[in-house]
């Protein structure tokens, strides 16, 4: 590996954040960078929200929550079509990138923003790190496969959660020098902050106690945005989960199509995005989860809670092999034999990927600071 030049002695870092679950990502990073500086600043850098995603919880709190710095600067690009919202940030970020030069930019997971802001460095002549590299559905029906190929079309340095990632990586022509095997930086979040969790105030509203209620996510359009499809699911869930409460909580979006479908299920319990701390003490304690996120997979995992997943595709393969999480499809008939297996109590006991152990942040921040990154 090689050694920072003598001519830069700083190095100079963007990092791009475009939506909540970014930040979740790099406050690990944050944390690594201070932890390596210590009394002597080496590294620097400047945190880019890019606005990708308009949150009204994005606050100053949620930035205690992680301990992390606010944005210095948000770029308040917000929503629109994939192509307005990706033209909005490669505008915008290029006035940010021209203005305030960087030796790397990193981006993070697969919005629509890592994409896009890889681009603009790319043409600037920024080197890009992609951190969560070379995970893969092989589904191009979903935006974010799309942007997590074109990504590491155009990425420098790969830092990746799993072997299977680097293969992939491989594959695609990138060669051994520029991946590195590093872990999960989700996981560093989760587990520098397991003993931080917060109790919900409807754990005791709702009388919930601890593995006797089920965790509901849903946020993906082919579960979500047709109004039979999500009835279905829901209706096969609150019937075959033997009464337990399902809670759910729920984004604005799939609220209004939740409240045009009239179902009436006393165990189904809606209510609104929670914070991390809360989220995550509730998944913490409950039975079982099910989802059609990428990222809560990874989470139950590693808190050993029972994981269902209503997808076809997984582009986190380990959280099935190894891990806790069963893919079972999007068919709402595979629900209640799945359930059958949870509540007889054959559910797999599952491990944890190799890596996954709190420590990626400090892994890639000793990456970065050993490169030789040429400014152009």
């Amino acid at each position: 590996m090689m050694q920072i030049s003598e001519k830069q002695r700083i190095i100079r870092l963007t990092i791009i954040a475009g939506a909540r679950p970014n930040f979740m990502k790099i406050a690990p990073i944050i944390h690594a960078i201070e932890k390596f500086n210590g009394n002597e600043k080496r590294i620097e850098y400047r945190l880019i929200h890019t606005g990708q995603h308009y949150d009204k919880n994005m606050s100053e709190t949620f930035f205690e929550e992680l301990n992390i710095p606010m944005p210095d600067i948000n770029l308040g690009v917000g929503g629109g079509t994939q192509a307005e919202q990706t033209a909005g940030i490669m505008i915008a970020f290029e006035k940010e990138l021209t203005e305030h030069s960087a030796d790397l930019v990193i981006v993070v997971g697969d919005v629509t923003s890592t994409m896009a802001c890889s681009i603009v460095a790319k043409k600037l002549n920024t080197k890009v790190a992609h951190i969560e590299a070379g995970i893969r559905s092989w589904d191009l029906t979903m935006p974010e496969e799309i942007n997590r190929m074109i990504t590491d079309c155009l990425t420098d340095y790969y830092f990746t959660t799993t072997e299977l990632a680097g293969q992939n990586l491989r594959n695609a022509g990138a060669e051994d020098k520029q991946i590195f095997f590093v872990g999960n930086v989700m996981i560093d979040t989760l587990l520098a902050n397991i003993n931080r969790l917060v109790k919900p105030a409807i754990f005791d509203t709702l009388s919930l106690k601890e593995k006797e209620y089920i965790m509901l996510t849903l946020h993906r359009p082919a579960n979500v945005d047709e109004a039979d499809q999500l009835k279905a699911l829901l209706n096969e869930i609150v019937t075959h989960v033997h009464a337990l409460p399902v809670i759910f909580p729920i984004h604005p979006r799939t609220a209004k199509i939740f409240s045009e479908l009239n179902i009436k299920a006393d165990n189904l319990h809606i209510v609104d995005p929670m914070e991390y701390l809360e989220f995550n003490y509730l998944v913490k304690y409950s039975k079982a989860v099910i989802t059609d996120s990428g990222g809560i997979t990874e989470e139950t995992t590693v808190m050993n809670i029972p994981c269902i997943t209503l997808r076809d595709n997984t582009e986190r393969p380990e959280t099935c092999t190894i891990g806790t999480n069963e893919l079972i499809g999007t068919n709402p008939k595979a629900i209640k034999p799945t359930l059958d297996k949870l509540f007889s109590g054959n559910w797999k006991k599952g491990g944890i990927p190799e890596l996954w152990d709190g420590k990626t942040a400090e892994r890639i921040i000793q990456v970065i600071s050993e490169l030789r990154i040429e400014v152009v």
